[in-house]
């Protein structure tokens, strides 16, 4: 029963920040916040972060929330959650943290992944995929060869939204999306793997109970309730890794549904109604995190990342006046070509060590030449991972895309224009893994029907694709493929 009074909070632990929000009984957001978050890179090709101050920033969201808006931050009677996937916490028997978090975007267990996946023949039917450096077992691997004082202490290891349900309940649960991205996971049965578990150099109890997204996993006990400024026992439902969670959000729970989501990384992501692997093409598929649903999703380590990385590099103002002057000046594909793969690349290349490259620069390159080049190379990165799901046979006639990446339209035309499909932004669109945990929080505690609930937003704006521009970035394509072509053996030296 819905109560008209009640708010869900909607918690996403990203990469580059933190996001809070409350949506009331008619799932209007009413209130939202964000905290940023620091990353180490202590080596070339490494991504770490401290989960204190995940704790820190989930502190000062709430905060925010609670001075902003007090009457719907009395009213919360669930909280949901959401986050980057694959990264390894590791904790010890007393449930402290052992060293920092190595995130999703990690490429230093590449050996690892290879070695892994090696003693398997059928590892992608298994785990849906082959693991890859950013996976968690691949890591576990790296830190028994080279931090073997920290292993042998590990008694726990999480991914990073379910360390946050740690904090707040003591409980060590997480659900079969985060669960699948672990390379631990039978995914068409959503339990561990007993064999991959082992290959790992774990144990079944290092690991958490596995719960559906929707179900109330635990109760925020009183320590985490003082800190939050939250009443003690509010139900915590299981949550969902961000992929699954935005589609949560954007309402693409039905076979065949497909969005793109367009944050730090990207993925495109199509909705299953069984487990469909595809993993000699790289195409991961995942428990959803909704019961008996799975995805298939081309993950790409690169999305709005490489924009963010220009602007930085440039210092020449805002992000959103370089954009803007980019578009002025837009008249058709570039003539410079950028390989946006600064962090490597999963789909279709499964190369951690690929790295970015500008093409084409010469004496009168502008800053806006680059911009462009950046858009665009992100754009055919997606048109690649299109093309992949088409050769196994999925294909979606429209895009939903969520993200931050939303909030050009000049990029999202683009997006239609390269790959040739209808593009739609749904309301809330930059906001959609925080949004899908509210609706998990809210189905915990309602017993509302999924599809009630989980339903599509308004659009905001529906974007056709222009065939002359879509016929240029064919072509424009190919060109993209055969940089990265030639410059891989350079890259991988």
């Amino acid at each position: 029963m819905v109560s008209v009074t009640s708010t869900y909070l909607g918690i996403d632990l990203g990469t580059t920040a933190l996001k809070c929000l409350i949506t009331d009984h008619k799932q209007r957001v009413v209130g939202l916040a964000e905290v940023a978050l620091p990353t180490s890179r202590p080596r070339p090709g490494w991504s770490e972060q401290k989960p204190q101050d995940w704790w820190q920033a989930l502190g000062k969201a709430c905060k925010m929330l609670r001075d902003r808006q007090r009457t719907a931050w009395s009213r919360i009677a669930a909280i949901g959650l959401s986050g980057q996937m694959h990264g390894a916490v590791i904790l010890d028997g007393a449930g402290h943290v052992l060293r920092p978090a190595i995130l999703w975007n990690d490429g230093r267990a590449g050996a690892e992944a290879a070695l892994f996946n090696g003693k398997f023949s059928d590892i992608g039917q298994i785990a849906g995929v082959a693991a890859v450096a950013g996976f968690t077992a691949p890591k576990l691997l790296w830190l028994q060869a080279h931090e073997p004082e920290v292993f042998k202490q590990l008694a726990m290891v999480l991914v990073p939204k379910d360390f946050l349900r740690f904090r707040m309940s003591g409980d060590f649960i997480t659900d079969p999306c985060d669960a699948s991205g672990m390379s631990l996971l039978d995914v068409a049965q959503r339990k561990w793997s007993p064999a991959l578990v082992e290959a790992a150099g774990i144990r079944l109890e290092n690991l958490p109970r596995i719960d559906e997204g929707p179900r109330a996993s635990a109760h925020l006990h009183k320590p985490a309730a003082d800190f939050l400024g939250l009443p003690a026992g509010l139900p915590i439902a299981a949550g969902a890794g961000d992929a699954a969670a935005s589609a949560i959000g954007i309402g693409a729970i039905h076979d065949g549904d497909g969005f793109i989501s367009l944050g730090t990384s990207a993925q495109y992501f199509v909705t299953t109604k069984s487990f469909r692997p595809r993993p000699q093409q790289m195409i991961q598929a995942l428990g959803h995190g909704l019961p008996d649903l799975w995805y298939q999703v081309a993950a790409l380590l690169n999305g709005a990342s490489p924009l963010s990385w220009l602007n930085g590099v440039l210092q020449g103002g805002t992000l959103q006046s370089l954009l803007q002057r980019t578009q002025r000046r837009y008249a058709g594909p570039g003539r410079i070509l950028f390989l946006p793969y600064l962090n490597g690349e999963r789909t279709p290349h499964n190369d951690p060590a690929a790295r970015a490259a500008f093409h084409g620069l010469h004496a009168g390159t502008t800053q806006e030449d680059l911009a462009l080049a950046v858009l665009e190379g992100v754009a055919l990165s997606l048109a690649d991972c299109q093309d992949v799901l088409e050769q196994g046979g999925t294909r979606v006639a429209e895009l939903l895309v969520a993200g931050g990446g939303t909030r050009s339209a000049f990029w999202m035309q683009m997006l239609a224009n390269v790959l040739n499909r209808r593009i739609t932004i749904p309301a809330g669109s930059d906001v959609g893994a925080a949004f899908g945990a509210a609706r998990l929080a809210r189905l915990a505690v309602t017993g509302e029907a999924i599809v009630a609930v989980c339903t599509k937003p308004k659009a905001l704006l529906h974007l056709e694709p222009d065939q002359k521009l879509s016929k240029a970035y064919v072509d424009r394509l190919g060109d993209f493929r055969a940089l990265y072509g030639a410059l891989k053996g350079i890259q991988n030296v």
